[in-house]
């Protein structure tokens, strides 16, 4: 990305998931291989620009009338992540004191935005509270933490977030959940650093299986929200956001030719694992199945199998068909039921074989488990039935 800023001055930058590194870095295109002693970059502009790259700054020389600014990655780090940004750059910094120990903070901005730069990253620190809560310490602390100012929206890049959504809240300014949650924190600072986790910790052996990235990523929103503000924004936000699903293709794409499947990968997905939480109907429980996957997968290549068992495994229930319902097909399930009196009758419709999964019903604080079969079952009283909608489901009231 090669272009201006505002005041007319050389800006670059490189963002080349879709497509790899390889079209401007001589590297191997491949996900399940990462160098696992990280890299050095050594990026060379003219003495009036600075050069930012991945992990820690360990030199800043001056050659004629060139700057060579040398970084350096401690960890293993996926090739798309790898980024230089080129610009009217000024630099500040803090420290979080974190699971790990003491993180370092470092923003790199253009130089007419350090004042709201200042202001609008002490979302950071929040967000690193809540993540780390959640998914356990940032998996990075010995190349830092850091935001700088892109010439595009956003992009996960290690340890070197690209930071574009002009320093306001929302996704540019938008909440794409239009419930009005999405408007209380900046879009970016969040999603983006909610790939630490997963996409850059936990990475994907295969582009098909994006959805590890996408899907836990956009439910990092749904935490931050939980702990920012409370579970009920956070459930209002996670619901908002299912009118973008398009349910047009699966999820998982085809393997072995770097094929993604639908972009329902990011909402479909975190609704899917927003029903896991209800069905698993344990909080904490949830928290450390969370946990257990950075600590387990810490750096590590995964395949969707290996989430999948291991979900299922750590829960204690078997959400085999759940995945292969929600990843594998667009088909969303139907609940179909018919009430009389205090007697509830119910089935699965728009479902693969066998199919089952357990929903609470929210009028009577009591589950159901429903099959392809209908089933008959006597409740404490004959109040109407309300579904909890917490489950990415269809309900159909017959």
């Amino acid at each position: 990305v090669f272009t201006q800023d505002e005041k007319g001055n050389p800006w670059m930058s490189v963002a080349c998931e879709g497509i790899g590194a390889s079209v401007w870095l001589p590297i191997k295109e491949y996900w399940g291989d990462e160098p696992d002693m990280g890299m050095t970059l050594a990026i060379t502009t003219p003495k009036d620009l600075v050069g930012v790259g991945n992990g820690k700054l360990v030199e800043w020389s001056v050659k004629k009338d060139k700057n060579i600014f040398t970084w350096e990655v401690k960890n293993p780090i996926n090739s798309y992540n790898i980024v230089p940004y080129i610009g009217k750059y000024v630099h500040f910094s803090d420290e979080y004191l974190g699971k790990r120990g003491m993180l370092t903070l470092d923003y790199w901005v253009l130089d007419y935005n350090l004042e709201k730069a200042q202001k609008q990253f002490q979302q950071v620190k929040p967000m690193l509270k809540a993540f780390e809560h959640w998914f356990g310490g940032y998996p990075f602390y010995k190349d830092g933490y850091k935001l700088v100012e892109s010439p595009y929206l956003g992009m996960e890049h290690q340890s070197n977030v690209a930071y574009g959504n002009g320093y306001q809240n929302g996704y540019y300014g938008r909440d794409l959940s239009g419930t009005g949650v999405g408007l209380y924190w900046d879009f970016i600072i969040v999603h983006e650093s909610g790939h630490e986790w997963f996409g850059n910790n936990i990475t994907a052996q295969d582009k098909a299986d994006m959805w590890i990235h996408e899907a836990f990523t956009t439910y990092s929103e749904v935490l931050f929200t939980e702990n920012y503000m409370d579970k009920n924004a956070a459930n209002t936000y996670i619901k908002g956001l299912r009118k973008n699903i398009l349910n047009d293709e699966p999820i998982i794409g085809t393997y072995g030719v770097r094929k993604t499947g639908s972009t329902d990968q990011y909402i479909k997905g975190a609704n899917m694992i927003h029903t896991i939480r209800q069905v698993i109907n344990n909080d904490e429980k949830f928290r450390q199945i969370l946990l257990g996957m950075n600590t387990d997968f810490y750096h590590k290549i995964v395949t969707s199998k290996q989430v999948e068992d291991y979900i299922s495994k750590k829960a204690g229930i078997d959400f085999s068909l759940v995945f292969d319902q929600y990843l594998r097909t667009t088909k969303i399930p139907q609940l179909e039921y018919e009430q009389k009196g205090n007697q509830l009758k119910f089935r699965w419709n728009n479902t693969i074989k066998n199919f089952r999964m357990p929903v609470k019903l929210k009028s009577h604080s009591t589950h159901i488990a429903p099959t392809q079969e209908w089933q008959t079952v006597t409740l404490a009283n004959d109040k109407a039935v309300e579904i909890d909608d917490n489950y990415y489901i269809e309900v159909l009231k017959k």
